[in-house]
């Protein structure tokens, strides 16, 4: 059956590949489904997984009653101006997608959020996996190649089940003149796992997030991984939280930052509230060229029976490593760039091996920028 996306044939060539570099495919061979949506335009929604289910969020809400309980519940819609903006909107965009009690996909559902030309582009989405139930997603975000300015404002809300998981894969391809204002949060029940992977190696303006997960269940886990690389002309402000509200949770943050001229706030937190809990903080900088990256790790233990740990550190290529490289056949340049290749390669535990792959593409891709 053929699953390729529809409503995409107007896009040209130049912002086809954008796209491609942001994760999308168009003849979606290697994924489960597709969400595809141009400005505020939804052109392609649909997913042939079996119990896995993919909707417009305004045909959701209506479709749904029960959804109520699960709209702007971890996300309030009085967060901050671009929380109401999104609330505001007359009309809501973004998806809504439920992974339905013990299913299970092997490709990835895909999500594309395409600024072409509009001035702000809004979505809320809210993601559902039921218990037993395990969904893979990766979403592209990028602008046209023709876009100059422009903002994106997302609200998105996970919910994970009883021994559920959800990874979300999130690869960015903006312009010089764009803002990302993502504001998302996670709820964790009992023996749930929630996987949090973003990657940013191209030109942006301003990105500011802060996603907040809340391990409520027993035995739940989350785990956040960045990797980003900061240019002349950018504000990378990001970071995210973990709240141990339940025993025997986990809790993992690694960032790996580059700045080429560009500045990078990298924040953590992790709060260990219950007994039997345990959080670990890895934040790794790389400065290039005059840049700043600021890392901010905190860990917050509240009872004894918590353990906590952090690690930080931020500095330039040791020339003993180029030279190590050079005398093994490489030029400089070569050297310096398998290095930092090596840098950015963080490896994902239980990341399917199709979204491991597309991360490696996107750092491989920007390698030229290096």
């Amino acid at each position: 059956m053929h699953k390729g996306i529809s409503g995409t044939e107007s896009i040209s060539a130049e912002d086809r590949e954008r796209l491609t570099e942001a994760g999308l495919e168009f003849d979606a061979v290697n994924r489960c489904g597709s969400f595809f949506q141009i400005d505020q335009e939804i052109v392609h929604s649909s997913c042939s997984e079996q119990g896995i289910e993919i909707y417009p969020i305004a045909d959701a809400l209506s479709r749904f009653p029960w959804l109520a309980e699960y709209a702007w519940k971890l996300v309030s819609p009085d967060k901050d101006e671009y929380t109401r903006y999104v609330a505001d909107r007359p009309e809501p965009k973004g998806y809504v997608i439920i992974a339905r009690k013990g299913s299970k996909n092997i490709m990835p559902l895909q999500a594309c959020l395409f600024l072409e030309h509009a001035p702000i582009q809004h979505v809320h989405n809210i993601i559902i996996a039921e218990e037993g139930a395990e969904l893979h997603l990766i979403t592209g975000c990028a602008s046209s190649h023709t876009t100059e300015n422009g903002a994106h404002y997302g609200v998105t809300e996970f919910y994970i089940g009883k021994n559920a998981r959800i990874s979300t894969t999130m690869i960015h391809k903006w312009g010089e003149k764009i803002d990302v204002l993502p504001r998302s949060a996670a709820r964790v029940e009992e023996g749930g796992t929630f996987l949090s992977n973003y990657v940013a190696l191209s030109p942006v303006r301003h990105v500011q997030m802060y996603p907040v997960a809340d391990l409520a269940g027993t035995g739940a886990v989350a785990r956040f991984h960045s990797v980003v690389v900061a240019p002349p002309g950018s504000l990378l402000d990001l970071g995210s939280r973990v709240l141990m509200n339940a025993p025997d949770t986990h809790a993992e943050i690694v960032s790996r930052s580059i700045t080429r001229g560009g500045t990078v706030i990298a924040r953590s937190h992790i709060s260990g509230r219950m007994e039997d809990t345990r959080g670990h903080i890895e934040c790794k900088g790389l400065i290039l060229a005059d840049g700043v990256i600021h890392a901010i790790p905190e860990i917050e233990g509240q009872v004894t029976g918590t353990e906590l740990s952090h690690e930080a550190a931020v500095g330039k290529i040791a020339r003993d490593e180029i030279e190590y490289l050079m005398a093994r056949g490489l030029d400089e340049e070569e050297a310096t760039a398998t290095i930092i290749r090596g840098f950015l390669d963080v490896r994902i535990a239980g990341l399917p091996a199709v979204l491991q792959k597309q991360i490696d593409a996107a750092i491989d891709a920007a390698e030229k920028g290096f």
